[in-house]
């Protein structure tokens, strides 16, 4: 079973009074293990530390509503720093700015705001920042959003811990976000029949490492059970939207989402390093080696250990068996990949061995490489592959030595580049299928690429964009 976290729900109002523990038990039971139980206000914030108290899979955040600035005392952030003591206690929220009602002045908003601006800072906890704009702007006055960016760009460094939730169908405001190294939350109004606009956007713009689910329950229940209480369990039907916008499984989802709650609030389950097989949509990859020939700009491997929710640190290299005893039955994914956290033609034989097992069961084998095999043993190894490997993905990047070695600082030098192609021609001679793919990388002539591809290796060129795993 998918293992969920609503980030952003609000189980102490009086909307669950009558059944409050009936719908923390089918949250439950649909895969929501971890729920977080966002404060509105002073009070809010109190029921939520108690509500937690009572339910293990339930966490706290304490913080005022810009509704309720207004409200803000003296004495009131002393009495959270005294509340955010409790363990429980994960997040400030949810604090910012609302013009759509303006039930407090913007100038109270934004004082406020600042305040637990400070008061995050202090704590080092996450903030669960509110943004909603009026339906048109005053005549001279600014937007919410951008009195947001520019409060958070004065009192905060990036990256900012926090999330944006409830986040709107706004492309500038989400490259500001984004570019403050915040998350962003949507709800399941991303599955309402007029939110084509938000769905694009999710689709075409927003990083599956940034990405974070809610309920914000008691409202916004999805299109299924539109203008009824929404609850914790119809969290599965913005998995199944949000995986299909992102081209995932629902489990992915799951497990992307879930590492990105326990990164960002330290609620969720730990990850194991040294995955060895790990399978992301309908494939199977193989994690071999964390050793590579090359140290490219754009490598994950300068920022992080996990990829799509995995932890591909290797605490040491497999075994052959290890591998095959992994995979099980290969014909269960439509392929199996070798890929890893590295290099895996730097485990050429090992690879052979897994590949020959593998074959006898039945699998379909990829192979997703930097090229660099025939460098690496000073012969050609595309024989080797033969009767094994049904595609070889290669990794260029690049329309040139020069752009090549910029962008993919390999260990062999400045031959690299022509090296590669020499392989992929040997590839594309003597195996069933080959492919280049090219990152979409920032100084990088894709169309270049691709031209070279298919003029002079003759083969197929498939772009990719950048930290989208496949």
């Amino acid at each position: 079973m998918m293992k969920l976290v609503d980030t952003h729900c609000h189980l102490d109002f009086a909307d669950f009074d009558a059944d409050r523990d009936d719908v923390i038990k089918r949250a439950s039971d649909a895969g929501v293990k971890y729920m977080i139980n966002i404060a509105s206000s002073m009070e809010g914030s109190r029921k939520s530390i108690e509500l937690a108290g009572k339910h293990d899979p339930i966490y706290a955040s304490v913080g005022v509503h810009p509704h309720d600035a207004k409200e803000v005392k003296s004495g009131t952030f002393a009495e959270l720093k005294g509340l955010v003591q409790n363990k429980k206690v994960v997040a400030i929220g949810e604090v910012g700015l609302d013009y759509y009602r303006n039930l407090s002045p913007r100038s109270v908003q934004q004082d406020v705001f600042r305040k637990f601006l400070s008061l995050a800072k202090e704590t080092d906890l996450p903030l669960i920042i509110h943004c909603r704009d009026a339906e048109e702007a005053e005549d001279g006055s600014s937007s919410a959003r951008a009195n947001l960016l520019r409060i958070l760009k004065e009192e905060m460094s990036p990256p900012v811990k926090g999330v944006i939730h409830c986040f709107p169908a706004d492309k500038e405001f989400l490259k500001d976000v984004l570019d403050l190294g915040l998350y962003v939350s949507f709800t399941c109004n991303i599955t309402f029949k007029n939110a084509s606009a938000l769905r694009q956007m999710v689709k075409d713009l927003v990083p599956i490492d940034n990405l974070l689910l809610e309920t914000d329950a008691p409202f916004l229940a999805p299109e299924a059970f539109r203008g009824k209480r929404n609850e914790p369990s119809y969290l599965t039907y913005l998995v199944e939207e949000l995986a299909g916008l992102k081209g995932v499984t629902a489990e992915d989802m799951a497990r992307v989402t879930s590492w990105n709650s326990k990164k960002l609030f330290g609620v969720g389950e730990d990850v194991p390093p040294g995955a060895i097989v790990y399978p992301i949509r309908r494939s199977l990859y193989i994690n071999l080696t964390n050793r590579c020939t090359s140290n490219c700009v754009f490598c994950i491997r300068n920022t992080t250990d996990y990829i799509m929710g995995y932890n591909l640190q290797l605490e040491k290299e497999p075994t052959a068996k290890e591998v095959i005893d992994a995979v099980g039955d290969p014909t269960a994914y439509e392929e199996v990949v070798f890929c890893g956290y590295g290099e895996p033609t730097l485990r050429l034989d090992c690879m052979i061995e897994v590949a020959r097992a593998l074959k006898k069961k039945g699998a379909r084998i990829r192979l997703t490489t930097n090229g660099h095999g025939n460098l690496i043993y000073g012969r050609s190894i595309v024989g080797d592959l033969v009767d094994l490997i049904d595609k070889v993905s290669v990794s260029l990047n690049a329309p040139s030595a020069e752009v090549y070695s910029k962008v993919c600082r390999p260990t062999f030098g400045m031959r690299t580049f022509e090296e590669i192609k020499k392989f992929i021609i040997e590839c594309r001679d003597r195996l069933p299928e080959v492919e280049v793919t090219c990152l979409d990388l920032e100084g990088v002539d894709i169309k270049e690429c691709e031209r070279l591809t298919k003029e002079e290796l003759k083969v197929q060129f498939r772009p990719r964009r950048y930290n989208v795993v496949g």
